[in-house]
């Protein structure tokens, strides 16, 4: 899955795609209804690629953690980011065994699992990693063994 140009904007719903970088900021446009918004430098924008997740052994990149709920959901929809707090922990578990409880929040999980549907229903979901993060794994499982 690539989430090279896939954006989290602080203070608006939804996920966006870069379109365009201009001088004072970048245009993106919204995955839910196609709308092309200007954002400024000074707004708190993360780049899906570039999110991590705590675990207990260092860090998972979030590319692979959405590509263990497409191999868990057979690139269907994962449970609602809506459902109690007990319910997501016990599904983030079997999608990640390691990560570290104490620094990864139920709120941290709601987003994980919206961002997760929301691609998954504009089909930008698959199975693959990216070229450069399958390498990056497979560097990390070598160095474990």
């Amino acid at each position: 899955m690539n989430l090279e140009k896939v954006l989290a904007i602080s203070g608006k719903p939804g996920l966006y795609v870069l379109k365009v970088q201009t001088r004072s900021g970048f245009v993106a446009e919204s995955l839910a209804d196609g709308k092309k918004i200007t954002v400024n430098l000074k707004s708190n924008v993360s780049l899906l690629s570039e999110i991590s997740i705590y675990t207990y052994d260092g860090e998972k990149p979030l590319a692979e953690i959405m590509n263990n709920i497409t191999k868990k959901e057979k690139n269907g929809p994962t449970i609602s980011h809506k459902e109690d707090n007990a319910t997501l922990l016990a599904y983030f578990r079997e999608i990640l065994t390691d990560f570290d409880e104490d620094r990864v929040y139920p709120s941290d999980i709601k987003k994980i699992l919206n961002w997760y549907n929301i691609l998954q229903a504009k089909g930008l979901v698959s199975d693959e990693l990216p070229k450069e993060e399958e390498e990056t794994v497979e560097a990390t499982e070598e160095a474990k063994n």
